[in-house]
């Protein structure tokens, strides 16, 4: 299928990259740190939420602020080793030029900064957790970022892997291609579904950007 976009949008883990592992050793880590059963961490809904939305569900109010900064410490500190590119990210942001692509992330902007430059990719815009009010599956992260490269929403194609990301693309006005990297395709509502991106060429232009997807 071809798609023709002015900007692109990725989300970051499960999309760019991979730091699962590390997400979930740290917030392990963290849950024994804060007394939290078992049972109750189990519930919760890690991967595409931001830090502070997830304590939130689990913690008073009284030690959210001091739970979030140990979150943030035990995730930067677990980077280097902790994530891997996935397939097809560098070929394909290799093709766009500055102006034409952003990341838009759940995680804080030191964490997000972090994992990006331990896999070598150099960011032109990125939209993190502490830029917004809203998170996904609010759009107010991705119209931000649609608002920061002076291009309308509806010429934009967001990349996710997760449903609440896709939810906040939809919610944008934005055309959505989904990653089967971290769910299932019957989970993923999106206009193109495809394995990761690999599947996806572009050729940039005057006008923006060609997307070829091979699913």
């Amino acid at each position: 299928m071809k798609l023709h976009a002015e900007a692109l949008l990725f989300d970051n883990d499960g999309t760019l990259v991979s730091s699962m592992e590390s997400v979930h050793r740290c917030w392990t880590r963290w849950a024994r740190e804060q007394g939290i059963s078992d049972e109750d961490f189990a519930r919760v809904e890690l991967h595409g939420r931001p830090a502070a939305e997830i304590i939130a569900e689990l913690l008073p109010a009284g030690r959210r602020r001091e739970a979030l900064a140990r979150i943030q410490e035990l995730e930067v500190e677990d980077v280097p080793g902790g994530v891997v590119l996935l397939p097809g990210t560098k070929e394909l942001l290799n093709a766009l030029p500055a102006g034409r692509w952003a990341v838009v992330t759940s995680a804080t902007r030191p964490l997000a900064e972090a994992r990006l430059r331990e896999v070598g990719i150099d960011c032109p815009e990125l939209v993190a957790a502490d830029d917004i009010t809203r998170g996904k599956p609010d759009p107010e992260p991705f119209l931000l970022a649609a608002r920061r490269l002076g291009v309308d929403p509806a010429r934009c194609v967001v990349f996710e892997d997760a449903p609440a990301g896709l939810a906040a693309g939809r919610a944008a006005g934005m055309v959505t291609v989904a990653l089967t990297t971290t769910h299932p395709a019957a989970e993923l509502d999106a206009d193109v579904v495809v394995r990761d991106l690999s599947a996806v060429s572009a050729l940039a232009g005057e006008a923006g950007v060609t997307l070829e997807t091979n699913g």
